[in-house]
């Protein structure tokens, strides 16, 4: 390592506090990798699987595409030129200023930074850096609000007001408590009406087809309520010849939002109509 200075004192000052911080082990040669690099290195990994998540799971296909969005509208256009080893906290503390000055959103400033924090976790793993300067960043509070659970006669009054296609999905949704992949994933053959529970085997992504669910906790059996069952033996009369349970035209993701209109506007005109008076 090179460094040049004004003076000779501020040349023995430096020496002095490299020698300390390779004897600490925070000081090692900068590396050639520039983020750009790094960042496709690391993309190129994690869609393959070497590169799993703190919890050692693979990434989910949807999250991978939401990095290499970030990374390629954000990070590189700001970082790509830089060395690995020359990012540093003021440097990104500085874009997160002038995001938050932009007016852009918590999350959004928050999610920016993610993959960039994945990146230098591996990198520092590697022994490629010493230092992640993606920690200790002041970010702005993110407090988003909790969803709020139907109550059953809300549930029912809205489930009344859909139309009979669309009533078994929701009341799936209402009463069993699947996530929109889960309810898109689901197939005959994880439901046992007669034992009154389903299996919760996997996720829908609309690009890789059937995944894992979102996590090891996710794949689970579901008690099928009462109230649910009547909606699922009607469904299935109609649909015994599919392999999904809420299979359309298109296929599973088609009763979730790819017909006109999408099924979550339906959802929205039924709870307009529920909410008005007589």
């Amino acid at each position: 390592m090179r460094k040049t200075f004004p003076t000779l004192a501020q040349a023995k000052a430096w020496r002095q506090e490299a020698q300390v911080g390779l004897r600490r082990g925070t000081l090692n040669a900068p590396v050639k990798v520039t983020v750009r690099e790094a960042a496709e290195q690391w993309l190129d990994e994690a869609e393959r699987g070497v590169v799993r998540t703190r919890s050692g799971d693979r990434y989910k296909p949807s999250a991978l595409r939401s990095y290499r969005q970030v990374l390629q509208r954000t990070v590189i256009p700001e970082f790509g030129h830089l060395r690995l080893s020359a990012l540093t906290r003021s440097r990104l503390q500085d874009l997160v200023d002038r995001m938050v000055g932009d007016g852009l959103g918590p999350s959004t400033i928050r999610n920016t930074f993610l993959p960039l924090r994945a990146l230098y976790r591996r990198a520092l793993l590697q022994g490629v850096v010493v230092q992640n300067p993606t920690l200790g960043l002041s970010l702005p509070a993110h407090r988003p609000k909790r969803d709020r659970v139907a109550r059953p006669a809300e549930a029912e009054a809205l489930l009344r007001a859909l139309p009979d296609t669309d009533r078994a999905l929701w009341a799936t949704a209402l009463y069993a408590g699947l996530r929109r992949g889960e309810l898109q994933a689901l197939r005959w053959g994880d439901v046992n009406l007669e034992q009154g529970v389903l299996r919760v085997e996997h996720s829908w992504d609309h690009v890789a087809g059937l995944i894992a669910p979102k996590s090891r906790a996710g794949r689970r059996t579901v008690p099928v309520p009462e109230a649910l069952r009547g909606h699922l033996v009607a469904h299935r009369r109609a649909h015994r010849s599919t392999e999904f349970v809420f299979e359309g035209s298109a296929g599973p993701a088609d009763g979730l939002g790819d017909g006109e209109p999408s099924c979550p506007r339906r959802v929205e005109e039924a709870r307009a109509a529920t909410d008005r008076p007589p």
